[in-house]
């Protein structure tokens, strides 16, 4: 995994999938649902949309949900919101659980999933939406924005075709909600 040269510290990582010819010309990610009151909710990663991997709506809102975003990636989104990024420290115990299981001979992929179990990061990502104020300002404004008919689509830098990403519960998050 490599960080962004331009990155500030504790930038999140980019993945293989994020490099220029690092992505499979024919692997797209992109879920959508929707509900018969409002817009639609997908999700894909930064990759994806800079390589044309992935067709998006016209009109759909690209939202970051990255911590601390690169210059690059606010470049590929219409805006990002920070509160909507798993916590600093969440990530931090997750790329050292990653690097130790890399330095195991386990695979970058493999590590980086399994360092998810090994964190406890799908909790902690949903304990810090229920309990940050500013994580709860921004879920219940893009709940509105949904309610309202605005499609949007989360992003972030994971490929979910090969690396678990907090932006798919964050989708599973919203969908509960407007449910």
């Amino acid at each position: 995994m490599g960080t962004d040269p331009n990155a500030g510290p504790g930038a999140e990582p980019e993945t293989d999938g994020d490099a220029p010819g690092g992505t499979d010309a024919g692997e797209q990610t992109l879920t959508e649902t929707a509900d018969a009151t409002g817009g639609t909710l997908t999700d894909t990663y930064v990759a994806a949309l800079q390589h044309d991997l992935v067709d998006i709506e016209p009109g759909t809102t690209l939202v970051g949900v990255v911590r601390q975003p690169t210059s690059w990636f606010h470049a590929a989104v219409d805006e990002n919101r920070s509160a909507l990024g798993p916590p600093s420290t969440l990530l931090e115990d997750a790329k050292a659980a990653a690097e130790d299981l890399k330095m195991a001979g386990m695979c970058d992929e493999g590590a980086h999933n399994a360092s998810w179990e090994q964190v406890d990061f799908e909790d902690g990502y949903r304990e810090h939406l229920e309990t940050d104020s500013e994580a709860e300002e921004a879920l219940a404004d893009l709940e509105g924005r949904l309610q309202d008919g605005e499609s949007i689509a989360l992003v972030c830098f994971e490929n979910t075709g090969k690396k678990r990403c907090h932006r798919t519960v964050l989708r599973a998050v919203l969908e509960a909600r407007r449910a």
